[in-house]
């Protein structure tokens, strides 16, 4: 049971695939703290406070929102797209949560190095930066590849799917795991985490060991098409994928450090979550697991 002084926790993005899990988690774990949730859109707003929960209007790309909504708020989450305005976006409202006196900050990074090049790591980077001389308590997490990129960007339809950094390794972690330390971090607070950096990197493949171990949990022959940072510049070029051209340049520049070796540690495993959970995290066959009918639906899709 919760109570009017319980720690306040400001929860934003949970409409997306990462967001909706970190409620989730909070919905089965409440933890003794109460949670408030800011959502872009006036639909969204009347479903959620339909349900008997606190939520406000709140919108990244508007700072007159920033106040109301987190008045009160003692511990936020920060979670950004990942594009240029996600350094206005973190400024801003890093310096409304000061002004209101949140006192935690967890932020959604990425799996970088302190002297990435690349311009999209570059601007995680600035973000950290300045949540750190914010004042505020601070806590930053660094997922490597989502799995659940499998099922979108990199979907097996037909029992093929398609990578875009050859026969290199890459790191995985689940979107369930990257939730519930996103949970953990929150409901613990500032006196156990503060200015901490987690890792979240727990089983490194190849795309061809990446087919193998699919096909082995969905009894399916599953192939892997590994394409490199050419061909992703081809689709751009194309328009087969709609991106922002900031976005469009900073991903082919990643692939290309990569396939050239400078970002050679994303193919590496640095795995804080039994350490933040106390279990191990997923592995690559255990997610398939858990989303086998998804899957085995693209797999078994016809190819158009």
């Amino acid at each position: 049971m919760t109570t009017d002084t319980a720690p306040l926790i400001f929860l934003m993005g949970t409409t997306g695939q990462t967001g909706r899990l970190i409620l989730e988690d909070f919905d089965k774990n409440p933890g003794g703290v109460r949670i408030r949730i800011g959502v872009r859109k006036q639909a969204d707003l009347e479903r959620l406070r339909a349900e008997g929960r606190d939520a406000v209007i709140f919108d990244l790309d508007d700072p007159r929102t920033f106040g109301p909504a987190l008045w009160g708020v003692d511990r936020m989450n920060i979670l950004t797209g990942y594009t240029i305005a996600m350094t206005h976006q973190t400024k801003t409202v890093v310096d409304a949560a000061k002004k209101v006196g949140v006192q935690h900050i967890v932020n959604q990074g990425v799996f970088a190095a302190e002297d990435a090049t690349d311009s999209k790591y570059c601007w995680f980077a600035l973000v950290e930066a300045y949540i750190r001389a914010s004042g505020i308590a601070w806590t930053h997490l660094h997922p490597n590849v989502f799995l659940e990129n499998i099922l979108s960007v990199s979907q097996p339809i037909g029992g093929t799917f398609s990578t875009f950094w050859g026969e290199n390794r890459v790191g995985y972690v689940a979107l369930h795991d990257l939730a519930a330390v996103t949970a953990k971090v929150l409901r613990d607070g500032p006196e156990r985490h503060g200015s901490r950096d987690y890792y979240l990197s727990t089983e490194t493949m190849t795309s061809s060991e990446l087919a193998t171990a699919l096909g082995e949990v969905l009894d399916r022959e599953i192939r892997s098409n590994s394409l490199d940072a050419s061909d992703m510049e081809a689709l751009f070029k194309k328009g087969t994928v709609q991106v922002e051209d900031w976005y469009a340049r900073s991903s082919f520049e990643l692939l290309t450090q990569f396939n050239d070796g400078r970002m050679g540690y994303m193919g590496t495993v640095k795995d804080d979550v039994p350490y933040l959970l106390g279990r191990p995290a997923i592995s690559v066959r255990a997610w398939a697991e858990m989303n086998r009918a998804q899957l085995l639906a693209l797999v078994d899709q016809p190819l158009a």
